[in-house]
C-alpha cells in the first residue's frame, strides 16, 4: 500500500516505513536523526498542551522535550503518584504534562522563583482544566522546602542546575520512601564530561555543583540511581531507605 493510500484510509496513521524523517542534510548527527524517528512515534499530547508548546517554541521559552515527556509518561504511570512535587515551574508546561498523566485525584505542588514565569504559569493554569489539582508556590525553593509538611511519592526537578546539590537533603526529606525523583538535564549538553578547565570561566561553579549532584545520587545510603543519556539526561532515583542521606562506604 502507498503512503497517500495508507493515509486515506486511515488518516494521521501512516505505518512506519513511510513516515517522512528528515535526511542528513538537515539532521548532522546520527542522535539527530534517531531523535526525529522517536518524535515521530509520539502520540500528540492534549490540545491546551501542544498549544502551550507552540506558544513557548516561538518564544523561545524552553520546555521539556518529547523525548523526556515519553520517559515521564512512563514512570507517572508506573508509579501512579498521588502527591507530586516540581520544582521549576517555567511557564506551567510540564505542570501541566504531569498534571494531564496522572490520576484525577492527584495533587501537584510545584515551586517558581522568577515573576515573569510565575504571571504566565498561573494564567496557562488558570485556562487549562487541570487547574483545581495544582498549587503554585511562588519564591526561592531552597527557602519553600523546609517548610512544606508531609512527604511526596514523586519530584520532578527542572530547575537552576547549579542549585540541584543544595535543594538534595530537603528533597531526600521529602521523598518518601518508595518515592521517584526524577532530575532533568543533568548532562549539561554533554559539557559534564569536560575538565572544568576546558570551560568558560563562568560555567565552572555549575559544572562542579552538577558533578557532585550526581555523585551524591549515587553514592549515597538509601538511594538507587540510574543516569538515563535522554534528552540532555535525566537521572532517575529511587528511595529505598528512609535513612537516605549518608555515602556509601563500601
Amino acid at each position: 500500500m502507498r503512503g497517500r493510500e495508507a493515509e486515506e484510509r486511515n488518516p494521521g496513521a501512516l505505518p512506519p516505513d513511510f513516515v517522512e524523517l528528515p535526511d542528513s542534510s538537515t539532521c548532522t548527527t546520527l542522535r539527530e536523526r534517531l531523535s526525529a524517528y522517536l518524535h515521530s512515534l509520539d502520540q500528540e499530547n492534549a490540545p491546551v498542551l501542544e498549544r502551550l508548546r507552540e506558544r513557548a517554541v516561538n518564544s523561545n521559552v524552553p520546555v521539556i522535550r518529547r523525548e523526556m515527556e515519553s520517559f515521564l509518561r512512563v514512570l507517572l504511570r508506573m508509579k501512579n503518584p498521588g502527591r507530586i512535587l516540581e520544582i521549576g515551574t517555567g511557564t506551567g508546561y510540564s505542570t501541566l504534562f504531569l498534571a494531564s498523566e496522572t490520576a484525577e485525584e492527584a495533587g501537584i505542588t510545584s515551586i517558581e522563583n522568577y515573576p515573569a514565569r510565575i504571571l504566565a504559569a498561573r494564567e496557562n493554569l488558570m485556562e487549562s482544566p487541570y487547574a483545581g489539582k495544582i498549587r503554585l508556590l511562588e519564591g526561592d525553593a531552597a527557602l519553600i522546602l523546609p517548610d512544606l509538611p508531609g512527604h511526596f511519592d514523586f519530584i520532578f526537578l527542572d530547575a537552576a542546575k547549579g542549585q540541584y546539590i543544595r535543594y538534595l537533603p530537603e528533597l531526600m526529606r521529602l521523598l518518601e520512601e518508595g518515592g521517584i525523583l526524577v532530575s532533568d538535564n543533568v548532562l549539561q549538553d554533554g559539557t559534564i564530561l569536560e575538565s572544568r578547565f576546558a570551560l568558560k570561566r563562568r560555567e565552572r561553579t555549575i559544572h562542579r555543583r552538577m558533578r557532585e549532584y550526581l555523585f551524591a545520587l549515587t553514592h549515597t545510603e538509601g538511594l538507587v540511581t540510574s543516569i538515563v543519556p535522554i534528552g540532555d539526561g535525566a537521572a532517575v532515583t529511587v528511595k529505598v531507605g528512609s535513612g537516605a542521606g549518608g555515602a556509601r562506604t563500601e
